[in-house]
């Protein structure tokens, strides 16, 4: 039976790539990856084993990429590095060069796991998994910003064009700089494949008349919210279509998505994910979903 393969944002979750905060992050140096003043590596340590409960809990398998001593502080946001499709993995290539070395982990853990190699981005496309999102099983949305370029978006549509998958590509502002991390799913979180989370002053307008023809009903987190948590009130994660994990602290984006049917689980994570501006979601790199 094939465990791999993943063509939906919100299918139940069912085997999922992580790597843990407390050995990826130990000897982070906050100013070095831009985290925020909160950071504590203890903490955010503590924080990730909350999340790791609540995957766990939902029946997705976890597997781990190794606890080596390699100073990726940022690869614990394991949704990056790679894309998951249901003929193998892309490996990506990041746009932020701190994080250069994290697709080579990916493609080691896929070899272990016995999951198949569709293709690479090379240099000088950029593509970072947080920029995809897959509109239904043929339709695959990508950002262009700072982390993701043209010629990565044409290599990954390249890629998948064979397999009949359709590729789009759609702008994004500067926001709040280079250095920040301004993802298409910073500013969208599919909650089922007929539902999803948005902020909607930050979204493309083609990519919302897209996503408003394919009859989905879009649920608008709260704007303060939005911007206190630096777009992380918007990060959660479907282990089901309609269940799923969020960061804690924001009760209007949760009424919200509850309101729509939705079933929320929190965890704390002001440390873990507000100051190192990574959620749920980009915390996971689904490998099966079902």
């Amino acid at each position: 039976m094939q465990e791999y393969g993943s063509q939906s944002m919100a299918a139940p979750l069912k085997r999922v790539l992580m790597r843990r905060a407390s050995s990826a992050m130990r000897r982070a140096d906050p100013a070095e990856w831009h985290y925020g003043p909160k950071f504590d590596p203890t903490r955010a340590a503590a924080e990730h084993y909350g999340l790791v409960d609540l995957v766990a809990k939902s029946g997705a398998a976890i597997e781990f990429l190794p606890d080596d001593d390699d100073g990726l502080a940022d690869s614990v946001f394991t949704h990056d590095p790679s894309l998951m499709t249901d003929h193998g993995a892309v490996i990506l290539s990041m746009g932020k060069a701190l994080r250069g070395p994290e697709p080579a982990l990916h493609e080691a853990a896929y070899r272990r796991l016995g999951i198949p190699i569709l293709g690479r981005v090379e240099a000088p496309g950029t593509v970072e998994g947080g920029d995809c999102v897959w509109i239904d099983r043929t339709t695959l949305a990508i950002g262009r910003g700072v982390r993701t370029n043209q010629e990565g978006i044409q290599q990954v549509a390249n890629l998948l064009g064979p397999k009949g998958i359709r590729v789009y590509g759609f702008d994004l502002p500067f926001w709040q700089g280079e250095e920040a991390c301004l993802h298409l799913m910073s500013v969208i979180s599919p909650l089922a494949d007929d539902l999803a989370l948005v902020h909607s002053p930050l979204l493309p307008a083609p990519f919302w008349q897209m996503l408003k023809a394919r009859g989905i009903r879009l649920v608008k987190g709260d704007p303060d919210e939005f911007r206190d948590s630096f777009g992380l009130s918007l990060n959660v994660l479907p282990t089901a279509p309609r269940e799923v994990i969020a960061v804690a602290g924001f009760p209007k984006t949760k009424a919200a998505m509850e309101a729509a049917g939705c079933t929320v689980a929190t965890f704390e994570a002001t440390a873990l994910c507000i100051s190192c501006e990574g959620g749920p979601t980009c915390l996971t790199r689904p490998i099966w979903r079902e």
